[in-house]
């Protein structure tokens, strides 16, 4: 059975800001939990991702985007690691909101990552 500390262990890096991170998928899991074709025009197999402290931080972000124009992807959604929801922006790229209560979030928005 797949944990949540190693499913997303694939590729993961905290960056020296200690705000921004990289993490790496397979393009059709990534693709499939944004609920786009993962073949095709119109998804390039990338997603930029803003962690939330919160549920209602991701619900809150979610409905500010939707009401400048983004298109909803997925609505936000519990999942065992936390959960998430998807937009895309005017150019069509899909953003990922997410909240992991594996992920803390300081104060000044620094983020750390499980061990």
């Amino acid at each position: 059975m797949e944990t949540a500390s190693s499913k997303h262990r694939r590729c993961r890096r905290l960056l020296p800001d200690r705000q921004h991170g990289l993490a790496l998928h397979p393009r059709a899991e990534l693709a499939k939990d944004a609920h786009i074709a993962a073949e095709g025009q119109g998804f390039a197999g990338v997603a930029i991702a803003h962690n939330a402290r919160s549920r209602s931080e991701v619900d809150a972000a979610l409905a500010e985007v939707e009401a400048a124009g983004a298109i909803l992807l997925k609505p936000a959604q519990e999942a065992f690691w936390g959960g998430s929801g998807y937009f895309a922006d005017p150019d069509n790229f899909p953003w990922e909101v997410a909240w992991n209560p594996s992920f803390p979030i300081a104060e000044d928005g620094s983020i750390g990552l499980p061990v």
